[in-house]
């Protein structure tokens, strides 16, 4: 999550919502749903960013991404957050300015442009690499 003010992008929050302790698949996307409400409730966010569905050698865990994917959806909606969608390529060229980057290449540089010093999880670069796409993308003065 990131605040932004004019010009001015800092990080707010970043973390992952883990599920892999939970026996099925719905009480994951469950799981999913209730994190992210409390990250909501906490943080008071106006908009969300997610990467659009892409195709996938499994398709298996394309469609188990795609419900996730879904669960994060609804629970903005649900909350009257918009949500905004992105394909990798836009968040890896607003990040890098190479639509093309590795996930290393991605997290290395939303860390210097957001300022954070420390490592975090891939899955948690991802999701600040989005909300840095948003905000960079956004319509000047929304």
């Amino acid at each position: 999550m990131v605040d932004v003010n004019g010009n001015n992008l800092s990080p707010v929050a970043w973390g992952v919502i883990r599920t892999g302790e939970l026996d099925s698949f719905p009480d994951r996307l469950h799981r999913i749903h209730q994190g992210l409400t409390e990250v909501i409730l906490s943080h008071r966010p106006t908009e969300a960013a997610v990467e659009n569905v892409f195709l996938a050698k499994n398709a298996a865990s394309a469609l188990k991404l795609g419900h996730a994917r879904g669960a994060a959806i609804v629970t903005c909606r649900a909350n009257d957050i918009p949500v905004y969608e992105y394909s990798a390529r836009e968040i890896k060229m607003a990040a890098t300015g190479y639509g093309a980057a590795s996930k290393e290449q991605v997290e290395g540089m939303v860390c210097r442009l957001l300022g954070i010093r420390e490592r975090i999880p891939p899955d948690a670069s991802d999701a600040l690499a989005m909300a840095f796409c948003r905000a960079v993308t956004r319509p000047v003065g929304s």
